[in-house]
This record gives structure tokens, sequence and C-alpha cells, in this order.
């Protein structure tokens, strides 16, 4: 029998927020979430999630993050990956490493980024942040 989580393709909604960071929110950590989720406000620290990361207008974001879908509209600096893909919108800033399958650029984004887009499964694990403790 087939499990039909893995079978489903994503469906994201931009319009469909399950959590918020309002443009006068600060915010410092490690953010988790499951649904879509925006941020208009500051966030710095690391983003995971499988669901949709959009990144308002006002919002400013020093991350890394691994997400399902990245959609940009205003400031991110860190490493960036993508399930499926990045939107990098007119007004956005993007600073830092890109790694995604997909992504689209519209006309007007200031990107200062490596950018490695295609099949994430060659990437070299040295490119990819991973924390983990090393025994001797």
């Amino acid at each position: 029998m087939k499990d039909k989580d893995k079978d489903k393709k994503r469906d994201y909604d931009e319009h469909r927020m399950t959590g918020f960071f309002d443009k006068d929110t600060e915010f410092r950590g490690e953010l988790t979430f499951k649904g879509s989720f925006r941020i208009d406000g500051r966030f710095k620290g690391s983003i995971v999630s499988d669901s949709m990361l959009v990144i308002g207008d006002q919002g400013i974001v020093e991350a890394d993050v691994k997400v399902g879908c990245l959609v940009i509209n205003g400031e991110i600096k860190g490493t960036m990956q993508a399930v499926d893909k990045v939107e990098i919108h007119g007004r956005a800033r993007v600073f830092g490493t890109i790694i995604s399958p997909k992504m689209i650029v519209d006309e007007g984004a200031l990107i200062e980024a490596k950018c490695q887009v295609g099949d994430i499964q060659s990437t070299p694990a040295a490119v990819l942040p991973i924390k983990e403790e090393m025994g001797s």
C-alpha cells in the first residue's frame, strides 16, 4: 500500500497563513511551523519547515532557512534552502546562499548570493549547513 502523503503534491497558499510576525515584532531563535508563515517584522536565527515561508515587504530576516517553498518580498540574509522553489519578487533584497530546484526572480530584485538551482540531491554535503557533534 502506498503512503498517500508521499504521493500527494504539496499545495502552498500564500494567502492562507497559519502564523504571522507583524511589522512591529522582533524575534530571535529557532522557528518551526506547519502551514504557511509570514514575517513582516524582524527575525534572527534559524527557520525549518516543510511548508511555505513568506518574507513580507517590511520583513527583515537574518537566518539559515530550510523550507518547502520560500517567497521573498523583503530582505533576507543567510543560507536559504527550499525543497520546491524560491520566489524573489521585485522589491526583495537577498544576500547569502540559495539552494533550490527552482527559482523565480522578478525584475527589480537585488540578489547578492551564491545560487544553486536544479537537482539539490547532487548538492555536496559541505554546502549545506549541518550541525552535529564530532566525536574524538
